[in-house]
């Protein structure tokens, strides 16, 4: 008989993934976990019900947050990753030899026990020198910290349950002040094809907007993203994603990817017409 996984992303839309079989089933303080392998994407992470991430798909995320700020930023040498729990982004930050240190803030030490266990690969990024893990809130590591990071990145699954505060106005306005001055933030904005979705999409621009001077945003086609459709933020006190481009500086480092080239970089911030005018209306709004 075969078994069937179904994640809801409309009341009448569904991805539907084929599975082998069940690995892992639990609850932690926060949330619930289960590991599924499928025939098509391979080990996928499930969280409350929704995909996190496929072995299949995940390095066009990690790689999306990761080398898009590097290929802006001159100088990094600190960087926050809020959630990555899983080490994926992780893994990625450690191919840059200028960073000192790599933060993780992951409230759960659930999910990182799992991604360890059944995702070696992607977890293996936290075994890098240069990572701490610290468990706890993000929101409430971020208001104590000031002027402190070249870059944030965050990784948090959504705007809802224990991650709610990582998507309110306050982070937004604590990003900032933890940034240093030329500092960048990383955030995913989820996808707003459906109408379901439009509003938090809606929200997130508006809020970082009113938070940074320079805000841009940009996609990438992730297969397990509601509609395969995926936005992510792009918010700096200095830096622009497009104009401070170092293309061939980038390109120099030969480093390996599989999704991320210097060309998409540019083509990544041109955006389809109806979601430029969602960001446009939303900055046009006080």
């Amino acid at each position: 008989m075969d078994m069937w996984f179904s994640e809801v992303h409309t009341p009448d839309v569904k991805l539907s993934l084929r599975t082998a079989q069940q690995l892992y089933s639990g609850k932690s303080e926060w949330q619930d976990i289960a590991v599924l392998e499928t025939p098509a994407f391979g080990k996928i992470l499930v969280l409350n019900g929704h995909v996190l991430f496929s072995d299949a798909d995940d390095f066009v995320y990690n790689e999306m947050v990761v080398h898009v700020p590097m290929a802006v930023h001159p100088k990094p040498k600190k960087v926050l990753v809020l959630g990555g729990g899983d080490g994926g982004v992780a893994q990625v930050l450690t191919m840059y030899p200028e960073l000192e240190q790599i933060d993780i803030v992951e409230p759960d030490e659930m999910l990182v026990e799992v991604c360890r266990q059944y995702f070696p690969d992607f977890a293996q990024g936290l075994d890098d020198p240069r990572v701490n893990i610290y468990h706890q809130d993000g929101l409430r590591f971020l208001r104590n910290c000031e002027a402190e990071y070249d870059m944030i990145i965050n990784d948090a699954t959504d705007p809802f349950g224990h991650t709610e505060g990582l998507f309110t106005k306050e982070f937004y306005g604590n990003s900032y002040r933890a940034l240093k001055e030329d500092g960048i933030m990383i955030y995913q904005h989820g996808s707003p094809f459906f109408d379901e979705d439009e509003s938090a999409c809606r929200s997130m621009h508006r809020k970082a907007t009113q938070s940074f001077p320079i805000s841009r945003v940009y996609q990438a086609h992730i297969p397990t993203s509601p509609a395969g459709y995926w936005l992510f933020g792009f918010a700096s006190k200095k830096y622009h994603p497009i104009e401070d481009f170092k293309k061939d500086k980038w390109k120099e480092r030969q480093l390996f990817t599989e999704y991320y080239t210097a060309n998409l970089h540019i083509g990544a911030f041109m955006l389809p017409k109806y979601v430029e005018d969602i960001l446009e209306e939303e900055e046009g709004r006080k």
